[in-house]
């Protein structure tokens, strides 16, 4: 029976509590006697602290302690492979500028703010290494778990080389795409709030992961695991930011268990761009050989990206964008990272999807024009449908559907293809288009359902909801479960008190998290049926629980009427009846792969006359399989279409030669804004992916940020006949 709440138009769960300012986000909790932090950052970009003059700050109003290197708490290394291989203030080595170098601590943040710019600091300073350019061609990329190697080759029979199939190829087209550093700016700065009771911490802060956030705070505290909870109900944004533990919250627990006291640390907006990591620079060199129908003979993705010496996010573009998306018989994959004197990089919202998509998108755009072929027409020429040098088809995809229905929303066939040749006034206007595709992973979860007297029921897992709607997915999901609605459906989650939940990255937690909540609904009504049929008190005693039927929170048997279950526990004088359901991470032998996939159709207008670049529409169209909620599907799409616009059109943080990234601050780093974005056409196909898992949703959040920048830098050369590799496209690169 098709279900008449999955899919549906849902609002908000947590909406009323997020718009009337009820919703209590990390820095809002105040505790009794609480001391306030503000970090001291470095300003050399590598070197060694000589020494540090603390006094004026200790005689400041207000100052309670002043921890450095010199004067400081101990912490123990982080967990193996985190962004960070050190500890703050344990030692005098400074890695990259914007690195903490000290902590001031306060009866107020003013206080603690003004007593911070007190403390001075010498340093034996070095110049550092911060060319990506110079760097180049760095080393092999290190691996990730089940990923492939860093450097591969595939090659047809009888061909020697990479090299071999691009001379025979008919038309090639090479190009190269550099791109600086770009950073998460979630609305919320990151921030701990820390109290100790007893021997136990209590952190609220925002997190992606609460459960590996809890495990990465005892591992630096020296502290067993299950010491440590960590709250974090309402999360304002992480893209990727949130998904580990940084600094600031061991910082604040350490000072926290020094001055025997409650601390609040919130970092500021500046200090947020080189604390808590950012998407690194990357340079990409793409070659594609095609024969003259336009299928692909050949293709080479290459890639230099940053890595900082203090670790960080190895970006590994090839990996999930050319070795999985277009079908080809030689295929070359060489994936390097340079050594760098900066802070740490991090996965942001489609880490390597993003980045990988624009340089290979914008070059099948090339491959177009030069084989004078329609881009969409290329795109379906080589489309795959097993992954490029396996059997191995999908567990369900539908890009060719996705192409389809957007090129007719969009009007994708009044398209002109030659540039300039279409103009509005002072403005040129273009079109373009460009693929998404994304991996749908899935990992380990737990859920609890507890049916109440009351009639309601309480669904609760340790995930948490950093706007992507998870706390409504809860909600629909659990009320789909048990055939009741959603408004009886209290969600609890982001709190590492419940049971394990899964983390909210990779698009992967409501995947993830489905199953769960159905093992959970399973065992519930199960244990509402060993109630109903045990109790002296119930009407079904006796009767045996293969005759008790559960539906749409009702019990009944062919002898009995219906009773809601808010009545038998009542008469039973039971409170509640729970159980908990689990679900394992995906496991198969290979059979499959597992992506969503998307298509994005762009018109832009580019003023002739100040090289002034605008968005006019925008269609997207993704196979997401089953959706959960329509309307935070919505959002979501939207949100990541609005991030590809960011990055085409002005996001960009250059880094100077002394280590200082030129644009750490809202005033310099530019991110979209309402007048920068029209409406989003937004369209999702009806495929649930039952492979995948029984109730067929595959993750969202990430997919529209993949290929997006690609669809306007293409719209914006079939515009104005300039082609831009280099993101962002602004204004002076088009002024000819």
């Amino acid at each position: 029976m098709t279900s008449k709440i999955l899919g549906g138009e849902t609002d908000r769960v947590d909406g009323p509590a997020k718009v009337t300012g009820r919703a209590q986000y990390a820095s809002d909790h105040n505790m009794p006697g609480m001391a306030y932090g503000y970090v001291v950052l470095s300003t050399i970009g590598r070197g060694r602290i000589r020494e540090m003059d603390t006094e004026a700050a200790l005689r400041a109003p207000g100052v309670a302690a002043v921890y450095t290197p010199f004067s400081t708490f101990k912490l123990y290394a982080p967990l193996p492979g985190y962004p960070e291989n050190f500890s703050p203030l344990q030692d005098r080595t400074v890695r990259y500028r914007g690195q903490i170098i000290a902590l001031v601590m306060a009866e107020s943040f003013e206080q603690a703010r003004d007593a911070a710019a007190l403390v001075v600091t010498h340093y034996d300073s070095e110049d550092p290494n911060v060319s990506l350019a110079a760097g180049s061609p760095g080393i092999s990329a290190p691996g990730r778990p089940g990923a492939p190697p860093a450097r591969s080759t595939l090659l047809a029979p009888g061909v020697k080389s990479l090299d071999e199939a691009l001379a025979a190829s008919k038309v090639t087209v090479e190009a190269t795409f550099p791109q600086a550093a770009q950073h998460h700016v979630a609305m919320e700065p990151h921030a701990t709030v820390a109290v100790w009771r007893d021997g136990h911490l209590t952190a609220y802060t925002g997190s992606q992961f609460p459960a590996r956030h809890a495990v990465s705070l005892a591992t630096q505290l020296g502290v067993a695991a299950e010491r440590v909870r960590v709250i974090c109900p309402y999360v304002g944004g992480g893209f990727g930011s949130r998904v580990i533990c940084w600094s600031e919250a061991p910082l604040a627990a350490a000072a926290a268990l020094e001055l025997e006291r409650p601390v609040k640390l919130v970092l500021t907006r500046e200090q947020v761009f080189t604390v808590v990591g950012h998407r690194g620079a990357l340079t990409q060199t793409v070659r594609l050989g095609a024969l003259a129908d336009g299928t692909l003979n050949a293709v080479s993705h290459e890639s230099d990206a940053a890595m900082p010496v203090v670790g960080g996010w190895p970006s590994r573009p090839a990996d999930d964008i050319s070795a999985v998306l277009y079908k080809t018989p030689n295929l070359a994959i060489d994936q390097r990272v340079v050594p760098l004197d900066i802070s740490p990089t991090w996965a942001m919202r489609a880490p390597n999807e993003a980045p990988g998509a624009f340089a290979v998108e914008t070059a099948m755009d090339e491959l177009a024009v030069a084989l004078n072929i329609d881009p969409l027409e290329l795109r379906l020429r080589n489309y795959a449908t097993v992954v490029p040098g396996t059997t191995h088809p999908w567990s369900s995809k539908h890009l060719r559907e996705c192409y389809e229905v957007g090129a007719k929303r969009f009007g994708w066939s009044k398209r002109r293809a030659r540039p300039r040749s279409r103009t509005e006034g002072q403005w040129l206007i273009g079109t373009g288009m460009a693929t998404a595709i994304y991996p749908a992973g899935r990992g380990p979860a737990s859920a609890r359902i507890r049916f109440h007297d009351d009639g309601t029921v309480t669904v609760a897992s340790a995930t948490s909801d950093l706007g992507t709607g998870s706390t409504t997915a809860l909600a629909v999901l659990t009320a789909d479960a048990l055939g009741i609605p959603v408004r009886r459906i209290t969600p609890l989650l982001g709190d590492t008190a419940l049971p394990p939940g899964a983390a909210a990255a990779g698009s992967s937690a409501t995947g993830s998290t489905t199953p769960a909540i159905q093992s959970a609904a399973q065992a519930a009504i199960k244990a509402l049926v060993d109630t109903a049929t045990t109790h002296p008190d119930s009407p079904f005693r006796g009767k045996e629980p293969d005759e008790v039927r559960y539906r749409n929170g009702f019990l009944s048997t062919h002898s009995n009427d219906a009773i809601s279950f808010a009545t038998l526990l009542k008469v039973t004088q039971t409170s509640g009846v729970e159980a908990v359901g689990s679900s394992e991470a995906r496991t198969d032998n290979g059979s499959y792969a597992y992506h969503g996939f998307g298509a994005h159709f762009c018109e832009v207008r580019v003023n002739r006359y100040t090289g002034e670049p605008r968005v006019n529409r925008f269609t997207t169209v993704v196979d997401v399989g089953q959706v959960v909620n329509a309307k935070t599907t919505r959002s979501q799409i939207i949100g990541g279409v609005i991030f590809g616009i960011g990055h085409a059109l002005l996001e960009t943080n250059p880094i100077e030669a002394t280590g200082r990234l030129a644009s750490s601050n809202l005033g310099d780093y530019l991110v979209p804004v309402n007048a920068d974005i029209p409406d989003l056409d937004v369209h999702w196909l009806n495929h649930p992916d039952t492979i995948y898992t029984p109730q067929g949703a595959r993750g969202v959040g990430e997919l529209g940020t993949v290929g997006s920048a690609a669809a306007v830098g293409n719209a914006v050369y079939n515009a104005t006949g300039i082609r831009i590799r280099e993101l962002p496209i602004t204004l002076d690169k088009l002024l000819d």
